[in-house]
């Protein structure tokens, strides 16, 4: 069908005409009239072409002058998180594990909730449109909301419920997550706006089974599906230790590509995958502000265009950006690939324009719809003021100047006017859907409880390690003492005495660090790695974190002391992200072997350490004697009994050490 107006002898009545501006159809042939018009009857475009010919053909209710502007489709940001415009600044200059498992997702437990996703995604639909965003592609919990305050701000949103193996905020159990979805899906099928997706989070935080649920979803409604991929090295490299193949091929063989999958980042596919996605059709969100600012990489986007994907521009979320300013990531798409592949060339404007609009339309399975300035698409169009300083003067040397100008000198703030579905949603740079000024302040209030939260756990060692969960937060109380030994040999012969039985006995090698903070109240937190020797020397990894209080309840004859203060957790990450994350004043590092023997004597049982120190170099080793006690009559028995061990496997009183490993660096 021609975009040019039919001939007439009566003008045809339309309700909205875009009048006398530069036109930028983002159609297959690229066309641009200049000066050209746009007319718009319900939701749909119904003429482009050149003024005069519309100005013959057609009459409006609303005719908008759009002189020295550009009249151009809706930007498309095919990747974000909504809601966590109100998490925007809580936690920046971070690795994406420490930023995401350390901060974000403990808030997130925290406050999230069907006010909170319905509040935050109002401040983004006020903040996009603005900027020019007329169709985002989103992915949280509470996704109901997000789309009801889409549809209140009058913007289209393809709304994905986020699915984990874990609970989240809106779900107790995946079950629940995936019961939610598929009603979700049910609720907003065929609705104008909204399109209800499955929004699996990423391979690495679902299980098959969940991709397969999802999948099923997918296609059972015949919608897209959105998910992470492949956005760090970090995560590659661990799906390939642990499967033998690369994300996006795992994808291909769980059946996942089979739906309409739109893959946000995509930072680290290679060649092979990038053929994989396109033979499927795979959509993808190419996030740079997000990807920079999280140290994530530069995405192979000259390298998929070549292979015709559809790659579209997202922004992500709030939390990792810090805007949704689709001028911005449109020019950070253009200009890294240049920089990543030292050429010039690449990814030209034009592109640039196209992965914004078009492309990022057919990335979200929308192109039919939106995403070029066509007959019988949906009127989702922005005009854009060239005339500020930055924009000016206008060249037009090549015929493609313009795509130059919007790329690499227009700004959110030059957006004039903006329709949606055919409805004027800014005009003349007023916002008509968003009472802007009630949504700050909700935002501020919101902001400043999430604050005191943030303030108040940062200052207490034992609160960061319960808001990354595995803590176990009862007290344990221990009497134990250390000692050095003179002679091992009458060690040895101490284990055989009459009194005591081995009940088992372990070899392992033990590598600790001690996290010192400049508070000594908040205690010692510290991260072992626990090679136990297998009898057949392989070596079994055990990782943990303990965290002791500063203070000692009691100290007893030969310095048999009564600790409390211990909790315990599985160490789950690397020891450079608990760095990071707890951020110690000072850290001290002791290696060394231990030979642990569980023994009984006189009844009771007892843990026995023969620990010879390599870091810093020790020449004699050390004994310690220790055992878990629940009363202080208890510990005051144990105690003497403890004394009686020392003296039974040669420690002397005098060899007796009064402070930890860690006091002797």
């Amino acid at each position: 069908m021609t975009d040019q107006p039919k001939t007439a002898n009566a003008s045809e009545k339309v309700d909205i005409l875009l009048r006398g501006g530069t036109v930028l159809t983002m159609n297959a042939a690229r066309q641009v009239y200049a000066p050209g018009s746009v007319a718009i009857r319900g939701n749909a475009i119904v003429a482009v072409g050149p003024v005069d010919a519309l100005d013959a053909a057609y009459v409006a209710d609303q005719v908008v002058d759009c002189a020295d502007q550009v009249i151009m489709p809706g930007l498309i940001n095919t990747h974000t998180h909504m809601p966590m415009s109100l998490l925007r600044g809580l936690a920046d200059d971070l690795r994406l594990d420490v930023w995401l498992h350390g901060y974000i997702l403990p808030v997130e437990r925290e406050f999230v909730n069907p006010e909170f996703a319905f509040l935050g995604t109002l401040l983004s639909c006020a903040e996009m449109l603005r900027g020019g965003t007329t169709c985002f592609a989103d992915m949280y919990y509470h996704e109901e909301e997000v789309a009801w305050a889409a549809v209140q701000a009058g913007l289209r949103g393809v709304c994905g419920e986020t699915i984990m193996k874990f609970p989240t905020p809106d779900a107790g159990s995946y079950e629940e997550s995936l019961q939610y979805t598929a009603d979700f899906l049910s609720h907003w099928q065929g609705h104008e706006l909204i399109v209800a997706v499955p929004a699996p989070h990423s391979i690495y935080m679902c299980t098959p089974s969940i991709l397969q649920e999802t999948t099923a979803l997918a296609r059972k409604y015949d919608v897209p599906q959105l998910i992470h991929v492949s956005e760090t090295s970090d995560e590659v490299e661990n799906w390939v230790a642990a499967t033998a193949m690369r994300p996006v091929r795992w994808l291909q063989d769980q059946g996942v590509l089979d739906s309409k999958v739109v893959a946000a980042h995509c930072v680290h596919v290679n060649s092979e995958e990038i053929r994989i996605m396109q033979a499927h059709r795979v959509g993808v969100a190419h996030n740079p502000t997000s990807n920079l600012k999280l140290a994530s990489g530069v995405a192979p986007v000259a390298e998929m265009l070549e292979q015709h994907l559809s790659v579209g521009v997202g922004t992500d979320g709030c939390a990792s950006n810090n805007d949704l300013d689709m001028f911005e990531e449109t020019r950070l798409a253009s200009l890294l690939p240049k920089g990543v592949t030292h050429s010039p060339v690449v990814v030209p404007a034009i592109e640039a324009v196209a992965m914004a609009t078009i492309y990022g339309a057919q990335a979200l399975h929308l192109g039919h719809l939106i995403g070029s300035v066509e007959v019988g698409k949906r009127a989702d169009l922005i005009v854009v003021d060239m005339t500020r300083l930055h924009s000016v003067p206008p060249f037009d040397t090549t015929g493609r100047n313009i795509y130059s100008r919007l790329v690499y000198a227009a700004k959110a703030c030059d957006v004039r006017d903006v329709l949606v579905n055919g409805r004027m949603v800014v005009r003349d740079r007023a916002l008509l859907t968003v009472d802007e000024r009630q949504v700050i302040e909700q935002a501020n209030t919101v902001a400043q409880r999430i604050n005191r939260f943030f303030v108040a756990r940062e200052k207490s060692v034992q609160d960061k390690l319960l808001a990354i969960g595995g803590l176990e937060q009862q007290e344990t109380f221990e009497v134990q003492v250390k000692g050095t030994l003179r002679d091992p040999q009458i060690f040895e012969q101490g284990l055989h005495h009459p009194d005591i039985l081995i009940t088992a006995h372990t070899s392992r090698d033990q590598y600790d660090t001690y996290f010192l903070f400049e508070d000594p109240a908040q205690g010692r937190l510290r991260y072992r790695e626990d090679n136990v020797i297998q009898p057949d020397g392989t070596v079994h990894p055990i990782y943990n974190l303990t965290l002791t209080g500063p203070s000692r309840e009691a100290e007893y004859e030969d310095s048999v002391v009564l600790s409390r203060s211990r909790y315990t957790a599985p160490a789950t990450r690397s020891l450079r992200f608990y760095r990071e994350y707890f951020q110690p004043a000072a850290e001290r590092e002791i290696v060394k072997h231990r030979e642990r023997f569980h023994i009984r004597y006189k009844g009771v049982d007892f843990a026995v350490n023969l620990d010879r120190i390599q870091q810093p170099p020790q020449k004699q080793p050390y004994v310690e004697i220790k055992s878990r006690t629940w009363s202080r009559q208890d510990a005051i028995r144990k105690a003497g009994l403890i004394s009686e061990l020392l003296h039974i496997l040669g420690a002397e009183p005098e060899d007796i050490l009064k402070q930890e490993y860690v006091d002797l660096l």
